[in-house]
């Protein structure tokens, strides 16, 4: 799989305040933030502070980086999505690890590709 960089990495210049965004939780290795565009009320975006590239780059880092995401919503006691994209085909948009917390009821109407 190609590996894909773009410079500067808009979730590199969040994790190193260069930009803004709403941080929910920061921890040593990471940050919780809500994304520009929510899916859903409190969709949260997990992202490691160091630069990996997608959830196969780093497999230490994306475990990590999945146990804090799993801990938020462990929290919120709310049925979510836990979702991390690899690679284009797979609806990755920014090539900086992290993973989606999509909060989820009945009548939300959000289809992921594979609902019936």
């Amino acid at each position: 799989m190609a590996r894909h960089t773009v410079s500067p990495c808009v979730f590199c210049e969040i994790t190193q305040g260069r930009a803004p965004a709403t941080v929910v939780r920061r921890w040593a290795d990471a940050l919780a933030i809500v994304p520009l565009n929510p899916v859903t009320e409190g969709h949260l975006l997990v992202l490691p502070i160091q630069h990996v590239s997608d959830a196969t780059t780093a497999p230490a880092v994306t475990a990590m980086t999945v146990m804090h995401a799993a801990t938020l919503l462990a929290e919120s006691g709310r049925p979510a999505n836990l979702i991390a994209n690899v690679g284009r085909e797979a609806t990755q948009s920014v090539f900086h690890l992290h993973w989606h917390i999509v909060p989820r009821t009945a009548s939300d109407g959000l289809r992921l590709p594979w609902s019936t």
